[in-house]
């Protein structure tokens, strides 16, 4: 958001104050990221875009740092979530696997976590790890923010957690006022640059180039009065042409030039630019702070803008309809075409066309009578070479009263449409409607016409007419079709990790998102179902138990349920059943308010069934009642939540022990291991016991303070812990005592590995594979205990345990 006394802005965030309700911003912690305070919605609100993208709720407005990594775009974007005004900014995240369905997804930077001013920026994503970043299989994103300078942040979970460079030390340091980087890769000289917006002697760009895009070289410097914030900068190939490759500049407004860019210097002989979009082009408007997408899997250019004038009782602002972008030669040089991506049709449904038809202001009636809808599109082509009409055009959401929410009218005296310049083609006038619940975008001309705004619609039965209208005369109406738009919301899961296919769907019970996973509530059974079906497999996942009498993985079902369930009850039992028998039980304490570890392996006719990641089953059975069906979870009888739900042999891999117990703190099993969230001291305990031995394991902590190897400890985890700590030490401690440490940097996100020897009194730790040990100590007031793991004030991950 921009920090400048701009009036309108202000006025219109002082009434979008005084009329919704809402929180001040707060400030995140470590213990709490990624954050996910969102209450449930259905996306059915009135006024709520069915195809545009819109906070669940919370304030939004700049798009951010929009990548596609690792198979899915991801969407960024300027956030209030405690708000319904601009306030503290935080970085929200939707993810997409088409451009199309978007989902929420918990917060990427947060204030508190991650340091800076987390204004906005772009985001790029490292395929060649130029900048070594890199700690796992996937492509690391790295997203560029802050103010007066930038900052660097990472993520290598594709985008489910963002690690601080260097502390959020600036990589860019710029004295005079400063922010909006944008960072774009320059494949002629096989290096990165960046656009960032600059105050210095007025409005502009500084440019700067490196080869691993954490050191960064100023190059110069591109001036312009028109070029004030958010700037993006890209190639596009004038007429599909590779050989005639154009970069072109813009600015927040949609104002853009074209030119060519030498790897420093951005050149134009255009002395004022063009603008991209005709709709309201201010802070707060229809169309502001556009992005383009970077690393798109098949090299299009696409747009997303911020469209700040819509809003509903939970949610303000939305942006625009994900668009391509092309240079096209037209008579008056080089321009820009947008028009919306071709994955719209997927949500297409009905269709009706019409040809060859006269609309004519002397003859009653209304050619698209009959039809109803709310969210569509409409595309129509005129002819005008002897059109006697002084305008035609449509009313949308018309009533049977005559009245309607909104009318687009061409104008053929003027040669405008909604008051802007459409000069027809060939005689003809070709337009493109995208109507939603509170925004309508319009396209004409192959996409030289853009303009973007936002309507209130009234969605009730009787408004939900469309009209096509001529007055003063007669037009002819080459062509026109109708598509009703089905909404996009609801094929993903915001908060439940999990690598099973949806969509999802639900099998009694009440269903929502939490910061936990997805909870459920149910009277009786409840079951929560993917589309992902298998006979042999491998499944596991965390069952936290609220008030629910009973919660677990469910597998080999059909769409009802019907099938096989694992599940932890309170009675004191786990339990493998299936409608009509319970197969076999094992008895354990199972507390009210717990959460557990539940994996069940498949073998033909043989299931069994382990607890609390232990390393021998406590279920061995066989029935072969269902040999194949879906994989989901159940709840029975109350409130429970469930998360990383996974099929496959990844998880947590430890040394041979009985059930694992927590201590503190919140843990829980994903593909790559151990994961621990703790505001204090956290301890994860096995139940097996040493005095002398060799205990080692990889260990990281994902933001926050410390992780470590806990050992010749009692239940409640005091005992010895070797750690590395964030703030640059490894760590030997005991209850009580830092009995030694070992200084050195550690990163945030990284994994290490950590080797610790006893030998009575004597405790060694090595750090990596190093020779030497960091720590070589002597401290007896602890004998023999457990083995576990620790976090300290963080979220961490452990993996690859052993004992020897």
């Amino acid at each position: 958001m921009r920090r400048r006394a701009a009036a309108l802005l202000v006025s219109l965030i002082a009434l979008l104050a005084a009329m919704l309700p809402g929180t001040p911003a707060a400030a995140g912690t470590v213990q709490d990221y990624p954050e996910f305070p969102y209450a449930p919605t259905t996306y059915s609100e009135p006024y709520r875009g069915q195809f545009h993208f819109s906070s669940q709720s919370g304030w939004m407005n700049d798009p951010n740092g929009l990548v596609y990594a690792n198979g899915l775009y991801h969407f960024f974007y300027q956030h209030n979530p405690h708000g319904l005004a601009w306030d503290t900014m935080h970085w929200g995240h939707a993810t997409s696997p088409d451009l199309v369905h978007w989902t929420q997804k918990p917060m990427a930077l947060e204030p508190g976590v991650h340091p800076g001013t987390l204004f906005s920026g772009g985001g790029v994503v490292d395929k060649d790890n130029t900048s070594g970043l890199k700690t796992g299989s996937l492509d690391p994103m790295v997203v560029f923010s802050n103010t007066n300078g930038v900052s660097v942040f990472y993520s290598n979970d594709n985008g489910q957690t963002f690690q601080s460079y260097d502390k959020g030390r600036k990589v860019i340091d710029i004295p005079d006022e400063s922010r909006d980087p944008k960072v774009f890769w320059d494949a002629a000289r096989h290096r990165w640059a960046m656009v960032v917006w600059s105050a210095q002697g007025g409005n502009g760009v500084n440019i700067y180039t490196s080869p691993n895009l954490l050191d960064w070289t100023f190059a110069s410097r591109f001036s312009a009065p028109w070029l004030f914030e958010c700037p993006d900068m890209y190639p596009l190939n004038l007429d599909g042409n590779s050989g005639q490759q154009k970069w072109i500049l813009t600015s927040a407004s949609s104002q853009y030039v074209v030119g060519s860019f030498d790897g420093r210097t951005f050149s134009t002989d255009w002395t004022q630019p063009q603008q991209m979009d005709l709709g309201t082009t201010y802070a707060g408007g229809s169309f502001y702070a556009a992005e383009t997408f970077t690393n798109t899997p098949d090299g299009r250019t696409v747009q997303m803008a911020w469209q700040g004038g819509n809003y509903g009782s939970t949610w303000t602002g939305n942006a625009t309809f994900p668009a391509t972008l092309a240079l096209v030669t037209t008579p008056d040089g080089p321009r820009i075409t947008r028009t919306p991506v071709a994955e719209l049709s997927t949500l297409a449904s009905d269709s009706r066309s019409w040809k060859n038809r006269t609309i004519d202001t002397a003859k009653s009636g209304n050619l698209l009578d009959g039809v109803k809808a709310d969210t569509y599109e409409l595309t129509a082509q005129f002819d005008v070479k002897n059109a006697t009409a002084s305008r035609f055009g449509f009313d949308l959401h018309l009533r049977s009263d005559g009245s309607a929410d909104r009318r687009v009218v061409y104008d053929t005296k003027a040669q405008t449409l909604q008051g802007k310049p459409l000069k027809p083609r060939n005689g003809k006038v070709t337009l493109r409607l995208l109507v939603d619940r509170g925004q309508l975008e319009l396209f004409a001309d192959g996409g030289l016409y853009s303009l973007s705004d936002n309507a209130y619609f009234d969605s009730g039965a009787d408004s939900q007419g469309i009209g096509l209208f001529a007055l003063d005369g007669k037009v002819t109406l080459d062509s026109a079709t109708f598509t009703r738009l089905n909404t996009s919301w609801g094929t993903g899961q915001s908060t439940l990790l999990s690598n099973l296919k949806g969509p999802w769907h639900a099998s009694g019970g009440a269903w929502s998102d939490v910061s936990g996973g997805k909870r459920a509530s149910a009277s009786g059974d409840a079951f929560y179902l993917s589309a992902t079906s298998a006979g042999d497999a491998t499944y596991q996942g965390d069952i936290s138990l609220d008030s629910a009498r009973a919660g677990g993985l469910t597998f080999r079902a059909d769409a009802s349920g019907a099938g096989y369930t694992a599940n932890i009850d309170t009675s004191g039992v786990v339990k493998l059943w299936r409608p009509g028998r319970d197969i076999a039980t094992y008895a354990t304490p199972i507390a009210p308010g717990s959460t557990h570890h539940l994996k069940v392996q498949t073998n033909g006719d043989r299931i069994r069934v382990w607890l609390d990641n232990g390393s021998d089953p406590v279920i061995d059975a066989t029935d072969g009642t269902y040999t194949s069906g879906v994989f989901g979870a159940n709840v029975y009888s109350g409130t429970a939540t469930v998360q990383n739900l996974n099929t496959g042999t990844g998880g947590f891999t430890s040394f041979p022990t009985g059930r694992w117990t927590p201590r503190g703190g919140t843990w829980t099993v994903g593909p790559d291991g151990l994961h621990g969230r703790s505001a204090g001291d956290g301890f994860y305990l096995s139940d097996r016991t040493g005095t002398d031995f060799t205990y080692q394991g990889d260990l990281s902590v994902t933001n926050g303070t410390a992780t470590g190897l806990t050992f010749r400890a009692d239940a409640s985890g005091a005992g010895y812990t070797a750690n590395i700590d964030t703030s640059g030490v490894v760590k030997l401690w005991r209850p009580g005592r830092d009995i030694a440490t070992y200084r050195t940097t550690l990163v945030e996100g990284r994994t290490y590995h950590l080797r610790v020897q006893t030998n009575g009194d004597r405790i060694r730790v090595w750090l990596g594979n190093g020779a030497d040990p960091v720590i070589d100590a002597t401290d007896g007031t602890y004998a023999s205990g457990l083995f576990g793991v620790n976090g300290f004030a963080g979220n961490t991950v452990a993996q690859n345990l052993t004992v020897g």
